[in-house]
């Protein structure tokens, strides 16, 4: 983290070495973004940034590295913009020396990827996620699991859960859901980007944990979906609030935010109570400071942030994301986004045009 976090600074400085000369002043000099953050979401920015960088000439830059050392970036000042997959929260937001807008840029899904030889379908319910993850259950040819998989012959084999050990949006989408689901779980490990957690091995990453379950026969873990999916890792059907197993795809990805969202889009929309709802869906955000005159930025520099950030919520960009499925906003929340981006101002004048 120490290396990205020295490697971001350079980039930036170097940056506004070619910028603060020209504070104030929008014209069109060449401007490079640095951004670091969330690892849920990185094949959708990998790609739009790759597209967007190739069509409007600015030099973009994201780390993936996780939705906390996404926020320290940000509260460092280090990079344009962060990315998080949880929202901050009041205690969180104090402790930052701005103002901070969070603007969401598409729907995901935490799955649940498993390696077992010969199974192609398998069904979790709460109580069963519960006690695995909680190491209740350490075989998977268990009783509780198979009461949920009738037919299905499930193997003698060890059960070995694999989670995030870095700060993570991630983890703290599945332990939101996870202590929805279960009072043993909320009171024993609760909702966290970092947890203590009760049994498993750690790995870094959504990339991290997927190459671990895919390598480790026996394993289960949570997992960005596009990176199930990429490497052809098999993930289960979950219990939701309507009793239903689901599977995860765009249309039930994108049943999770349905229901009203809040104006500052700060809303976990896992257990949606939409019956076709995949239950581990959440929204994605990029952070931004409200003021962009810091740091000797130059205006250009303001300007190209609010610009990508407005591009990246727009029909091009979101059909990008559902290339590399991830449901797209929906258009009230577009707009409710748009308004969050007008609200940003580089010396108390709105950047949005």
């Amino acid at each position: 983290m120490k290396n990205l976090i020295g490697i971001i600074t350079v980039a930036l400085l170097l940056s506004s070495c070619g910028n603060s000369s020209n504070r104030g002043n929008s014209s069109s000099e060449n401007v490079s973004l640095t951004a670091a953050g969330a690892t849920f979401p990185l094949p959708f920015y990998n790609l739009a940034i790759k597209n967007y960088s190739k069509s409007a000439g600015t030099l973009l830059t994201y780390g993936g590295v996780g939705s906390g050392g996404g926020i320290r970036s940000l509260k460092d000042k280090v990079v344009d913009f962060g990315a998080t997959d949880a929202y901050l929260n009041a205690d969180q937001e104090a402790e930052m020396p701005a103002e901070i807008v969070h603007i969401p840029t598409c729907i995901g899904a935490v799955v649940i990827a498993y390696s077992l030889p010969g199974i192609e379908e398998l069904k979790l319910s709460n109580e069963n996620l519960t006690d695995i993850f909680m190491g209740k259950i350490t075989n998977w040819n268990d009783s509780r699991i198979k009461e949920s998989n009738p037919g299905v012959t499930l193997p003698n084999l060890a059960v070995t859960v694999v989670h995030r050990s870095d700060g993570s949006g991630t983890t703290y989408i599945f332990s939101d859901f996870m202590s929805k689901i279960s009072a043993d779980w909320e009171s024993e490990v609760g909702r966290g980007k970092s947890l203590k957690w009760p049994v498993g091995l750690g790995a870094k990453g959504n990339p991290g944990v997927a190459g671990t379950i895919k390598q480790t026969n026996g394993a289960v873990g949570y997992i960005g979906s596009e990176f199930a999916f990429a490497q052809k890792i098999p993930v289960a059907q979950v219990e939701n609030s309507a009793g239903k197993y689901v599977m995860p795809n765009l249309a039930s990805i994108s049943a999770a935010a349905k229901g009203e969202i809040p104006v500052d889009t700060k809303v976990m929309l896992t257990c949606s109570t939409d019956p076709d709802a995949y239950p581990i869906s959440g929204f994605t955000w990029l952070i931004l400071y409200k003021e962009q005159a810091y740091n000797k930025r130059s205006k250009a520099q303001a300007e190209e942030t609010v610009k990508f950030l407005s591009w990246i919520i727009e029909k091009d960009a979101q059909a990008l994301a559902q290339q590399v499925n991830y449901a797209p906003l929906p258009e009230k929340t577009v707009a409710q986004a748009m308004e969050l981006l007008g609200s940003v101002v580089f010396d108390g004048q709105p950047l949005l045009k």
